[in-house]
C-alpha cells in the first residue's frame, strides 16, 4: 500500500486507505487555520474528530465539535472545517462516492487564494 503525505497551507494530510469504494485520510489542522469553504460533486464525507476543537460549517450553519464527535457531509453540501483551539486539531475523513480525486473540489472561499 502506498501512503500519501501531503502538506497544505493549513496543515497536512495522509491517505490511510483508498479503494474504488472509499478513501480514508488522517488530517492535521494547525491552530487558527481552516480549510476552504467547498463542495464536491462526486463524494460525500464523514469527519470524526480525534483531537482538538473544530469549528465546522455546513451550508452556512456553524457548530463546534470536540474529540469523539463526528459529522456527515452529503454530496453537494457546502462545508468547511477549522481549528479554533490552541493545539493541532486531528480528524479522520472517510470519503464515499464515485470519485475521490483532489480536483473534485469547488472552492467558494479560501483563506489562501487557491
Amino acid at each position: 500500500m502506498q501512503y500519501d503525505d501531503s502538506t497544505r497551507p493549513w496543515g497536512r494530510y495522509e491517505v490511510l486507505q483508498e479503494s474504488p469504494l472509499h478513501k480514508t485520510k488522517c488530517i492535521w489542522v494547525d491552530p487558527g487555520k481552516r480549510l476552504s469553504y467547498q463542495r464536491h460533486q462526486k463524494r460525500a464525507e464523514h469527519w470524526f474528530i480525534v483531537a482538538g476543537t473544530a469549528q465546522v460549517v455546513i451550508d452556512d450553519v456553524t457548530s463546534t465539535l470536540n474529540a469523539g464527535d463526528s459529522v456527515s457531509i452529503s454530496i453537494g453540501q457546502l462545508h468547511r472545517i477549522g481549528n479554533i483551539g490552541e493545539d493541532v486539531m486531528i480528524f479522520v475523513e472517510v470519503q464515499t462516492g464515485t470519485y475521490f480525486g483532489e480536483d473534485d473540489i469547488e472552492r467558494i472561499q479560501d483563506d489562501f487564494s487557491r
